[in-house]
């Protein structure tokens, strides 16, 4: 009788260990270790194509939500080419035409120099919270780590995704792994964090491998060298003046 007793303590404090938060709060909780004030990483993103892989070196520097402002720094025929985002503008500067492109419309959905990642992927809001609604949906065990399984769906109709189901570490409050879908249910891109590190006092994902599944090849893996968060960054850098420097 005292075991019994026992067990149902354990399942009724599991309960309410999984009651604690709402779909809304861990989705609060997860876009507070993604953002900052500022954002100045060295990333590397690895194409896995049908014909071989190729590598992408950048640097990025983001404010805020509104303004990012990236140079590529390899391959060489990659070298130079710098984007700029300020608001819901995106623009691109190639050294080989000395050409600024606004990218703007269908050409947002296209992919971003042949990676599984789209223009619309960049410019998307970081903060889920003010995209979507959550509902935590069930639990399940990612890479040996306990998550929620949440789903989100789309606030308004102007997004890429309508609807997107993450699977969040209870512990570390980060996405582990994402589907993300049409509005008529199709599963569009997957991503899947198969490394995380500890800088500032938060979780932050290491290593990100996206797949487009309406494409060919074995996807893309994001892998981040260095971020610093909270760092100055000079006004001048988000101009349009800046992309031809």
């Amino acid at each position: 009788m005292k075991i019994q007793h026992t067990i149902m303590i354990i399942l009724l404090a599991s309960v309410a260990f999984a009651q604690k938060y709402s779909g809304d709060e861990i989705l609060d909780k997860v876009d507070e270790g993604m953002t900052a004030q500022t954002k100045i990483f060295v990333a590397k993103m690895i194409v896995h194509g049908r014909r071989g892989s190729r590598t992408i070196e950048s640097k990025s520097w983001v404010q805020g939500t509104e303004k990012s402002f990236t140079e590529y720094l390899a391959p060489a025929r990659e070298k130079g080419t710098k984007m700029l985002k300020l608001g819901d503008q995106l623009w691109t500067y190639s050294p080989q035409t000395d050409r600024i492109i606004k990218i703007a419309g269908h050409i947002l959905r296209q992919s971003l120099m042949g990676s599984d990642l789209s223009y619309e992927d960049m410019m998307e809001d970081p903060h889920l919270n003010h995209i979507y609604t959550a509902q935590v949906t069930g639990e399940e065990m990612i890479a040996d780590r306990p998550c929620w399984v949440l789903q989100l769906t789309a606030k308004t109709s102007h997004v890429a995704y309508h609807t997107r189901k993450i699977w969040v570490d209870k512990e570390r409050f980060i996405i582990l792994r994402e589907y993300r879908f049409a509005k008529s249910g199709k599963l569009l891109k997957t991503t899947d964090i198969t490394d995380v590190f500890q800088v500032d006092g938060r979780w932050y994902p290491k290593r990100i491998l996206f797949k487009d599944q309406l494409r060919k090849g074995k996807g893309t893996e994001f892998i981040l060298e260095s971020i610093k968060f909270n760092s100055a960054i000079p006004s001048y850098l988000f101009s349009k003046a800046t992309l031809r420097k």
